[in-house]
């Protein structure tokens, strides 16, 4: 059985960063082909990309129609649906890999029939000038310890044993026809989107989690550290996580699990309750299988509200 990877990576005005990234990526042996998703970039990412794509002929360059942008989830999109390998990784384009990075991948996928993807630690890298607590903080991401396929979408869900970053996972490229591909409705917490739905419909194993196989470039010009565009997005993505996981088969104690966090992210909100009951109504009302479940009910907010206020009516 043979292990050839597609490397996916989007890029959008990073000419800083993107010739290091590919690079990194040629020295894969494991690599047979690179996937650059040149998402309407107006630096020099163009001529740089052209450059190497005449050096290398297994880097193929393509482009949203119109030259457009359109996000890291529809650049990504369109990486996938152009790759012509078995299994698929991804690279953001102002990050980079270490050398080695898919050799224990390679054994585990080639050992085991059934695994389905594999994650693995990821480091950092600092481009700007860094405090220690920064240096502590963005040192290794990783998850703490090997985990379950079958358990792992709780232990991400409620960050039990850490997260593990996209760099540093590699699937099969049929995973997405169980799962759909990346939403592109987020801008942010995408990423989070397609590792919970993985979680949920394939078999992730844990890969090498002590020392990083991949590096983030942190730089002055990072969403990671745009706190109010991640609250603005991760409750979206627990909405459509919710809206997915009800059309998708998913049991629903998971689903209820979902709700749990929308509900307590709502409640941070300190909405009025009409505010609440709008948003609950929107939420449930175009889904026919959420809103005939028990769990419309269990979280309409008047019910939530008096569990709130009157607790001991609720204890078994």
């Amino acid at each position: 059985m043979s292990f050839f990877v597609s490397v996916v990576i989007p890029v959008y005005n990073c000419e800083q960063f993107i010739e290091k990234a590919i690079t990194s990526v040629l020295d894969q042996p494991e690599v047979h082909e690179i996937v650059v998703v040149n998402d309407g970039s107006v630096d020099k990412t163009a001529q740089i990309l052209e450059k190497l794509q005449a050096q290398y002929p297994i880097i193929k360059v393509y482009s949203h129609s119109n030259y457009s942008n359109k996000g890291r989830s529809a650049s990504r999109n369109l990486g996938i649906e152009n790759v012509t390998m078995d299994y698929i990784a991804f690279l953001d384009a102002d990050d980079f890999y270490l050398p080695e990075r898919f050799k224990n991948d390679q054994s585990i996928f080639l050992n085991n029939s059934e695994c389905d993807g594999i994650y693995n630690a990821v480091g950092f890298h600092f481009y700007r000038n860094s405090t220690i607590a920064e240096q502590e903080k963005y040192k290794l991401y990783t998850v703490t310890q090997e985990i379950k396929p079958e358990q792992l979408f709780e232990s991400l869900l409620y960050g039990k044993h850490g997260h593990f970053h996209i760099n540093g996972l590699t699937v099969k490229k049929s995973v997405f026809e169980a799962t759909g591909y990346f939403n592109e409705a987020l801008v942010v917490a995408e990423d989070t989107d397609i590792f919970w739905k993985l979680a949920l419909k394939c078999r992730l194993h844990t890969g090498v989690i002590d020392r990083p196989l991949a590096i983030r470039g942190v730089h002055e010009d990072n969403v990671f550290e745009n706190v109010d565009l991640y609250r603005k997005y991760t409750i979206k993505m627990y909405q459509s996580m919710v809206i997915w996981s009800s059309e998708n088969q998913v049991p629903s104690y998971r689903v209820d699990d979902l709700l749990k966090w929308v509900w307590i992210l709502k409640h941070k909100e300190q909405n009025k309750l009409y505010t609440d009951i709008g948003y609950w109504a929107r939420h449930f009302f175009p889904y026919p299988k959420l809103l005939f479940s028990v769990l419309s009910i269990k979280y309409f907010p008047v019910i939530r509200l008096r569990k709130k206020l009157f607790p001991f009516l609720y204890k078994q």
